[in-house]
């Protein structure tokens, strides 16, 4: 790990933001941009380059970043639970679970992540992302009695998120599985950036109760000097369906538990798509169905097409900085919500692929003509 303090000012529409990167595996400009957010609570954004959420990312390098991030973890005590948060790290948390898998050979891995849609099923457990302009997450108990078990009984809790800022949000989040699963032994936290102090660190650890470990391909410091002159504009409505059916869901990516690598049938997928030889070809997940689609994505890039992968979000983000155009459209989850999407419409793509968990769409969901879009049902 490159272990050169570097320094830098970032001047956004926000205010103006302080960093210190102490030590990286990948360095900063490679690993992240930053950006305003429309949201009064924080005003900036860590925008990662790697992640395949605010920013086109090519498969393989989505993959180097879950294996480099999994090392850490093969040989942590089981039965271990990994969670990532929704809605901007399912697709990374999974892809670390996987690879896991893969590393170790392990069989006592649970997946699981959090979302935002209330399903027809009682909730395990749901904890608050303070910061964000949607703040409640819900755990769902996975529906298998094995997968139960874990859930229950695991000596270690893995959290991904793609960076930490404050750490409260994935603190809370173990604070509320400690009281389901007092027994477990220690808490490790997975991130791409993690920017807390190590006071921050012995803080979070003495909460917990627990052996605490960090690890991330990041580790630096910032602070954020708001401009006082800087207005957010109005919070996006966030509130869904309270009667959101589970008939929406055409799949399982991890709500309800995976004990493995997904191993999806997408080659009927790259026949559907009908793609020509030496097309350019942007793939994109819907919200928090990231990782089916990333699997998809790989899968054309391994059979020689020019791809890269992001997935549409909730989160209002300034045009500027990092971002440099946003599209904005009502949500394919029947919910109403605005989704967006970032720094596409002006790149160059011969094809554009939007893959969907949920059918049938709503009709105000116009995303796949704002493209010229080719929808891809999972």
């Amino acid at each position: 790990m490159n272990a050169h303090s570097e320094q830098r000012l970032i001047r956004l529409h926000a205010g103006a933001l302080e960093l210190t990167v102490h030590q990286a595996e990948i360095p900063l400009d490679e690993l992240c941009a930053f950006g305003s957010r429309c949201n009064p609570k924080r005003g900036f954004l860590v925008i990662s380059k790697v992640l395949g959420k605010h920013i086109p990312v090519r498969p393989s390098l989505m993959h180097h970043t879950h294996e480099l991030l999994a090392r850490a973890f093969v040989s942590a005590p089981g039965p271990a639970l990994v969670v990532a948060l929704a809605e901007t790290a399912v697709g990374l948390g999974q892809g670390v679970f996987e690879e896991i898998c893969r590393q170790s050979g392990r069989s006592d891995l649970l997946f699981l992540h959090s979302t935002r849609y209330r399903l027809e099923r009682p909730a395990a457990l749901s904890f608050r992302e303070g910061h964000s302009h949607a703040t409640e997450h819900l755990l769902y108990l996975p529906t298998e009695p094995r997968m139960q078990h874990i859930f229950e009984t695991a000596r270690t809790l893995i959290l991904v998120d793609d960076e930490m800022t404050t750490g409260r949000t994935l603190e809370g989040l173990a604070v509320e599985y400690l009281h389901i699963n007092p027994r477990l032994q220690a808490v490790l936290f997975a991130c791409l950036t993690n920017w807390l102090s190590s006071a921050r660190h012995a803080e979070i650890a003495r909460r917990l109760g627990v052996g605490v470990e960090f690890h991330q391909l990041l580790e630096g410091s910032l602070s954020f000097v708001p401009d006082p002159a800087f207005e957010p504009g109005p919070t996006p409505n966030v509130t869904g369906r309270d009667d959101f059916k589970d008939a929406y869901l055409g799949v399982d990516s991890g709500r309800l538990g995976l004990c493995g690598p997904q191993t999806p049938d997408v080659d009927h997928l790259v026949h559907d798509a009908d793609l020509g030889g030496g097309e350019r070809v942007l793939v994109l997940g819907t919200g928090e169905f990231a990782h089916p689609p990333y699997l998809f994505a790989r899968r054309l890039e391994d059979l020689g097409w020019d791809v890269h992968f992001q997935s549409t979000t909730r989160s209002p983000v300034l045009v500027g900085a990092g971002i440099a155009s946003a599209l904005e459209f009502i949500d394919n989850y029947h919910d109403g919500i605005p989704n967006y999407l970032y720094n596409v419409v002006d790149k160059k793509y011969d094809r554009v692929l939007i893959c969907y968990e949920t059918r049938p769409l709503p009709e105000s969901h116009r995303l796949p003509q704002m493209l010229g879009a080719t929808s891809l049902f999972f």
